[in-house]
């Protein structure tokens, strides 16, 4: 990732903004499993390999010129037709293919049907699901702060407290959802690979079309205000 990051800085691609907060935002989960701030550490480092992963893989598979799925189509198409929007703006383009997308995924890599069948586990599990939201949303002060130099405009500055407060309520909602996303999938993946493709194509659909809405002229608190920041499966009939 610091890699990445330094070749980002280098070329002046506005991926930068995400990729920098996603790199620190890692760190500061890292710190915690090793606090033993998490019901099961083992558990959540894996998780969190996976999580990175596939953000890893989007970005060098479009740094190699290859295709990604469309969450990550938008948001990074719009780093290279749209560098001058607000570093912020980019942040949450980047965090919400990542948290909308490919969360559910990470989930499902690191939690087993029989896991998820399993009260007491499935209970951890969700708590550790949370946890990792109180460290993500402790972040947000620290990351506007760290953003604050490349904000261009008086107006950006102003409403720095409300994007922050924004933000936080946003993540909470919708990582909230992703815990429905990733229990519909689970039901959909015990059926077989073909149901299990058909639902994560739905989730890459909403998740696109989201991103596209954020990407859209206007103020992207106000849209995430009207929508809300996560995307949600049909609960199964």
């Amino acid at each position: 990732m610091e890699s990445d990051l330094r070749h980002l800085r280098d070329t002046g691609d506005a991926r930068r903004f995400f990729h920098a907060t996603y790199l620190r935002t890692t760190r500061a989960v890292a710190g915690e499993i090793d606090r033993g701030g998490f019901a099961d550490s083992d558990w959540l480092e894996r998780w969190d390999i996976a999580f990175a992963g596939l953000y890893l893989e989007a970005l060098d598979a479009d740094l190699r010129g290859g295709p990604v799925a469309r969450p990550w189509r938008v948001a990074f198409d719009a780093a290279r037709d749209r560098p001058d929007l607000p570093p912020l703006r980019h942040v949450l383009l980047g965090m919400n293919a990542h948290i909308n997308y490919d969360l559910p995924q990470a989930l499902l890599a690191v939690i087993t049907p029989a896991e998820f069948d399993h009260p007491q586990v499935r209970a951890r599990r969700a708590a550790d699901h949370r946890r990792a939201d109180d460290v993500l949303v402790a972040r947000v002060g620290a990351e506007d702060t760290e953003l604050a130099a490349a904000r261009p405009t008086l107006l950006d500055r102003l409403l720095a407290p409300a994007n922050r407060a924004a933000t936080k309520r946003f993540l909470v909602e919708a990582r909230t959802k992703v815990w429905h996303n990733t229990t519909v999938l689970d039901r959909a993946r015990r059926n077989g690979p073909l149901p299990y493709r058909s639902l994560l194509a739905d989730l890459e659909t909403l998740s696109a079309d989201r991103l596209a809405e954020l990407v859209a002229p206007g103020q992207v608190l106000l849209k995430l205000v009207r929508k809300g920041f996560g995307v949600r499966l049909p609960s199964p009939s």
